[in-house]
């Protein structure tokens, strides 16, 4: 007996000044159905989700639920249908506990009532969190968890308005494998009770664990609908983006010069990092791997004096340099791309055009300190041509682009101030597989143009795509330096997970 079906949309259009987000697209969901949604950043899946949602409102098309035609007006007016969504940006507020934040809005406020019934939030979070098997404390703060626990708290806040519909928005960026595994728990249990689940994810290999169909959108434009049983991963890439996408590459014999540009010697910081000594080359990729908690990013922040360093030395060029700040660690010609690129990479709030200068505002300022616009702006012009930034104009707020365009605008900032060290946080963190591409090329471009680069991905693959040497880490210390030639993910992952004291092999 066939599922009856949930959600159908058929004619869904959008547009926005000077982009036409969505055109003539259609999606259906059935009970007992994960269906994901894939496409390049810019694609429109974002924009689809919040249409259902009630975030935006559509400009045509019909949408069905349950067989009826709805309009859903606001996010409220889709939670009483039965729609929830998890963002991949968390909608909770941290000075609240779990369970405040998972019944926030629904408190029980009975006339005369002048304090919440506090035992009646936490024992209904305390049944819900049982029930979807996950170990979090009811009574705790939000503000204080992990970003992964936080997640979860996301999910356990949709599932409680026990609708039909839940969308999850790149629900596992955040999350380890274990963790991962434990959602994916969670996604069988709601699809055994007849819940319908549109799964949002650059991840593709979790497509073919979790997924029943999988449609596509292509600029905005619906492209093809398969069943997950009958289709590939590549198959999937090529719907994407149009093209064939190389996987499993590994860099071609790209020539690395013996200078050294960057030395860190025995770095150890109060917290973590301990006794770090590595060099990089010039036009060297030097790729980060190690499981999260390693101490990559906390090496990233005390080289640009982000976060104090307790002893050692780091050297440019043959000289030590002391960096106090980052503003130090930028004039001395090092550049940072923060895994958290919205916080710490851009202003969301300002155009493109200020982002890309950002890092240089006094290289296009007057003695009187205008801007001189025509020349930020040229720049802005040749960056976006370059980087292929899909976007009306360089007067595009930033916070109007998606993630992939987010980043090019990131990596476009450090490429106007000509850093020769950049170091790339987690470069293509929540960014589709054909951003990415694009992302792998201009990496090795810079590298095959003299600049140094220090790469820090989870991503395995992108590591061993990428990287000349693989330094990885393990509890704060550096457990091996590998060439890529000799370097395969079981070993890779044999020195992420078990240190040796071995130190012949860090060279």
């Amino acid at each position: 007996m066939a599922s009856a079906q949930l959600l159908s949309l058929t004619g869904i259009s959008k547009e926005f000044p000077g982009v036409k987000a969505l055109q003539n697209v259609r999606f259906d969901l059935n009970e007992g159905e994960v269906h994901a949604i894939v496409g390049e950043n810019g694609a429109g899946k974002s924009t689809l989700m919040k249409i259902i949602s009630g975030i935006y409102k559509k400009d045509s098309g019909e949408i069905l639920y349950k067989g009826k035609s709805v309009s859903i007006s606001s996010p409220f007016e889709a939670q009483k249908l039965g729609i929830s969504i998890i963002h991949q940006e968390l909608n909770l507020m941290p000075h609240l506990t779990v369970a405040e934040n998972i019944f926030i809005g629904r408190e029980d406020r009975r006339p005369g009532r002048v304090f919440l019934d506090n035992s009646k939030l936490v024992d209904g979070a305390t049944k819900l969190l049982k029930e979807l098997d996950l170990n979090l404390d009811p009574n705790a703060i939000v503000g204080e968890l992990t970003i992964a626990k936080q997640q979860m708290v996301e999910i356990a806040k949709a599932v409680s308005y026990r609708g039909s519909v839940i969308i999850m928005d790149e629900p596992t960026s955040s999350l380890t494998p274990a963790e991962t595994e434990s959602l994916f728990k969670i996604i069988r249990t709601l699809k055994a009770s007849g819940k319908g689940v549109v799964y949002i994810s650059h991840r593709l290999e979790e497509l073919e664990k979790i997924t029943d169909r999988i449609s596509v959108l292509r600029d905005g434009e619906y492209v093809q609908t398969l069943k997950t049983s009958e289709t590939s991963i590549p198959e999937v890439i090529s719907l994407m983006v149009g093209r064939k996408v190389a996987q499993d590459q590994r860099p071609e014999n790209r020539k690395v010069s013996s200078e050294v540009v960057l030395r860190v010697a025995n770095i150890s910081d109060r917290h973590l990092l301990k006794d770090i000594s590595f060099e990089l080359r010039k036009g060297e990729i030097l790729g980060f791997a190690g499981l999260m908690g390693a101490g990559r990013t906390e090496l990233a922040r005390v080289i640009m004096g982000a976060d104090p360093k307790n002893v050692g030395e780091i050297y440019l060029h043959g000289k030590e340099v002391k960096i106090k700040g980052p503003s130090d660690a930028v004039a001395a010609g090092i550049g940072y791309l923060s895994e958290d690129r919205k916080r710490f990479g851009l202003l969301l709030g300002q155009d493109i055009t200020f982002n890309v200068i950002l890092s240089s505002i006094p290289r296009f300022s007057n003695k009187f300190g205008f801007l001189k616009v025509k020349s930020a702006t040229g720049i802005a012009r040749g960056a976006i041509d370059q980087l292929r930034v899909r976007t009306p104009s360089e007067r595009q707020y930033v916070k109007n682009l998606s993630g992939g365009n987010q980043q090019k605008v990131v990596i476009a900032k450090w490429l106007t101030r000509d850093c020769d060290v950049l170091i790339f946080d987690e470069p293509t963190r929540g960014i589709d597989v054909g951003a990415k591409d694009e992302i792998y090329r201009l990496l090795t471009k810079l590298a095959e143009e003299g600049k140094s680069i220090i790469m820090i991905s989870s991503e395995l693959p992108e590591v061993l795509r990428l990287s000349d040497r693989i330094a990885v880490m393990c509890n704060g210390r550096l457990t091996a330096i590998l060439d890529n030639k000799d370097a395969t993910q079981t070993n890779i992952m044999e020195y992420a997970t078990k240190f040796s004291e071995d130190l012949t092999a860090v060279n």
